[in-house]
């Protein structure tokens, strides 16, 4: 008896495969390290001449510990020091995690330190370290517009079709959001979740204009937030470490979580500099 003749299977056999010099394998990129905290010491000589330096740190240590407590943002000038002072507090307190761009007059670059929640400011005639949750500045300038809002009237072409009804919802929840309010709960629209095109993603950024503010938080991936020019509403994007976009919202809130620094973190950040300050002298 003649059994049943089966076709082997497609993809294998004499043919089926690359020969050994044709090129190397390539394999997905793999995640990479998370940032973490490792200790600035810095290589100091003649502790006396960088007095004024390691007295500033220490206040700004100080300011650390009252914010974690709830205490208001403290800003430091430190045009007043000399070279050698200015580099050793640029050495000690490194790059963090977070990214800021303050557009407007004066543009301020704000660059977060190892030690979150203190902020190093830079930009024309500013030169200084502010300690609080997040800089005063880019809460206050936030929703100054950079593109104006064209709100309802942008043009809209045959793609645009799910953005009017998400731009209604975004402008009831921005009028009606109150900074002061402490029971004010975020309200996020999940594009990632919502069926949407190109087309809508373009008219949105139109009718909402763009804000003064920029940032980026790196860590286990990117997260890049971007002030529109409607007041409390920005746009939230997640990367992945291959830089794939893994989550896109709209956030109604002051300042989005992701770039504030927690009260625990300015307590943290303050016991661990005097630490360093103590290593140092």
């Amino acid at each position: 008896m003649v059994g049943n003749f089966v076709l082997p299977p497609t993809g294998y056999g004499p043919g089926s495969q690359p020969d050994e010099g044709d090129g190397e394998l390539e394999y997905m990129q793999m995640p990479q390290d998370m940032r973490t905290f490792s200790p600035r010491i810095p290589d100091v000589e003649g502790c006396e001449a960088l007095a004024p330096a390691l007295a500033l740190m220490a206040e700004v240590a100080a300011a650390a510990a009252v914010a974690g407590q709830g205490g208001p943002n403290v800003q430091f000038d430190l045009a007043a020091l000399d070279a050698a002072n200015r580099a050793l507090v640029a050495e000690t307190m490194g790059e963090g995690e977070v990214a800021m761009r303050v557009h407007g007059i004066p543009a301020i670059a704000v660059q977060e330190s190892v030690f979150a929640g203190v902020w190093m400011l830079s930009g024309a005639g500013v030169d200084a370290v502010e300690v609080g949750p997040v800089p005063q500045l880019a809460l206050e300038r936030a929703f100054e517009p950079r593109m104006l809002p064209k709100s309802h009237a942008a043009p809209r072409g045959p793609g645009v079709v799910n953005a009017p009804p998400l731009l209604v919802e975004l402008e009831d929840k921005s009028a009606t959001f109150d900074p002061a309010a402490t029971d004010m709960h975020l309200h996020t629209v999940n594009l990632t979740l919502l069926p949407h095109t190109e087309e809508d993603l373009a008219w949105l950024d139109a009718a909402m204009g763009k804000g003064a503010v920029e940032i980026l938080s790196r860590g286990y991936g990117n997260c890049r937030i971007t002030a529109t020019a409607l007041p409390h509403v920005w746009r939230v994007q997640f990367y992945n470490s291959t830089d794939q976009l893994i989550l896109d919202t709209f956030e109604v809130v002051s300042l989005p979580e992701v770039a504030l620094a927690a009260r625990e973190d300015l307590t943290d950040s303050g016991a661990r500099l005097v630490e360093v300050l103590e290593a140092i002298r």
